[in-house]
């Protein structure tokens, strides 16, 4: 049985089988702490965007930097992030993140049956699949990323095996997508390696890319979106110091399960009698490559091995009986029960959790997001500054204490290489820590008890700062007397 976009599943056996995978990974995706990184300085941007009507063009967080031009390509993204923060809180924000990843490994799974692969043996896969690439599900603009890149990778596949009436999808997908991560780069990386070495029409296929790049132009940056991707590759502060933009290790279960099937693909294709065509080999060698460049690009990655290891499994394991659907299948009591199944996993939103599960976790990762010393730091607006908190508190600082401007947060590319390696000599501590706070003038520390522990044990000993505040997490210092 084959999906076909636009019509529903003729048979709701293979449905049930989706909802089962489904069930495995929501929970995760309903679970996970929403950490700063990436997330609360886009509320924050977000919430001016709608209060302003339009996209800042300059820093208006920091103050060690103030006005530095600066390019917010995922500002769509930004939006959403506020609205759905103002409107539901933690609750609607997890659930927006359970949709996404609902529908990108539904996807996967619907092209992963759809390439030959029974439906138990792709539920497996794509449990495998999520189990491995969860840790890449943080709450940040690239979540709306995942459904674009497998709703693309599903057109073009179909395309590829002679199915090409959702190619008007494509320009749709590419006109979000580039309002809403930078990655909007790959939907051109798939649809160029297809035509030029797809199996489909490629005349259509060309008129339908150039329509998907001309929607990239409808965008607050107009042609100019795509110099994003450049500086962003060009970074030197990315890619000195955000470690997703170095190349994957064999460290973790997660990173275990990645290297251990890309070594069992290479016997898999050996030995099964499908035979990858040169679109399947040019899209397993560029984005492989990628992957092995980039732990960022890891995710991509797996969901097209994905889709490949489904087909030649199928292929090698053929001898064996052929799964097939129960003669005594109900369709209705399968659809019935699937949309149980898939009801589930809301039972771990933030909000319902807490009426059966005692002691849940907050929605936010409380060791970097310092929700009681902010609320401290709003009620003692007399403090002197300028302020140098950790740089994850300060994403967290920029959205809930706007009046307070930040000496560094995690936007690497706001900031300058020797900005952050002031940042690391202040934070482990270095002989010249007091000094380069002294320099800038600061009155007042906000530290992590956690990633900061050598400094407050250095700023205790010093004699020139009073402790005003402290918790589990965080403790806040002054200075005895202040610079003026």
């Amino acid at each position: 049985m084959v999906w076909q976009m636009g019509n529903h599943y003729s048979h709701s056996y293979d449905f049930l089988w989706l909802s089962l995978a489904l069930l495995v990974l929501l929970p995760i995706a309903l679970f996970l702490s929403i950490t700063p990184h990436d997330y609360w300085w886009y509320v924050r941007i977000g919430k001016d965007i709608i209060e302003s009507g339009t996209v800042p063009t300059v820093d208006t967080l920091s103050y060690t930097y103030p006005d530095r031009p600066i390019f917010y390509q995922p500002w769509l993204s930004a939006v959403i992030f506020w609205l759905a923060h103002n409107a539901g809180g933690a609750t609607l924000t997890y659930l927006l993140r359970g949709i996404s990843i609902a529908i990108a490994y539904g996807l996967i799974w619907m092209l992963t049956h759809d390439a030959g692969t029974e439906p138990k043996l792709a539920t497996l896969l794509i449990i495998l699949l999520g189990l491995s690439s969860s840790m890449n599900w943080s709450m940040r603009p690239q979540i709306f990323a995942y459904p674009l890149f497998a709703v693309t990778f599903f057109v073009l596949w179909h395309w590829h095996n002679g199915r090409d009436k959702s190619l008007w999808i494509l320009p749709i997908a590419s006109l979000l997508w580039a309002n809403l991560h930078g990655s909007f780069i790959l939907a051109f990386v798939l649809m160029g390696s297809a035509l030029i070495f797809g199996a489909g029409d490629r005349k259509k296929l060309a008129i339908w890319l150039g329509l998907s790049l001309v929607a990239t132009f409808i965008n607050p940056r107009g042609i100019f979106v795509w110099e994003f991707v450049p500086d962003m590759l060009a970074s030197p502060s990315d890619q000195l110091y955000a470690t997703e933009w170095q190349p994957p290790v064999n460290a973790g279960w997660q990173m275990n399960i990645f290297f251990g099937w890309l070594l069992l693909f290479i016997p898999l294709v050996a030995l099964s009698q499908r035979r990858l065509s040169s679109l399947e080999w040019i899209w397993f060698l560029g984005f492989g490559w990628l992957a092995l460049s980039g732990l960022r690009y890891v995710i991509w990655f797996m969901f097209i091995m994905t889709v490949l290891s489904g087909a030649l499994l199928t292929e090698l394991l053929k001898s064996f009986r052929r799964e097939s659907v129960p003669a005594n299948s109900k369709p209705t009591f399968n659809f019935i029960l699937s949309g149980l199944i898939l009801v589930l996993p809301l039972m771990m939103l933030p909000g319902i959790r807490e009426s059966w599960w005692k002691d849940s976790p907050p929605p936010y990762h409380e060791a970097t997001t310092p929700i009681a010393a902010t609320q401290w730091l709003e009620g003692h607006p007399d403090l002197p500054g300028p302020l140098f908190a950790e740089y994850t508190f300060s994403s967290y600082l920029s959205f809930a204490l706007p009046s307070r401007l930040l000496w560094i947060d995690n936007r690497f590319n706001a900031y300058p290489p020797e900005h952050w390696g002031k940042y690391q000599m202040i934070s482990s501590a270095r002989p010249q820590w007091e000094s380069l706070l002294d320099k800038d003038r600061i009155n007042l520390l906000l530290l992590s008890l956690h990633s900061q522990l050598i400094l407050v044990q250095a700023v205790e000993a010093s004699g020139e700062w009073c402790e005003q505040y402290r918790d589990k997490d965080a403790v806040i210092f002054t200075r005895c007397k202040p610079i003026l």
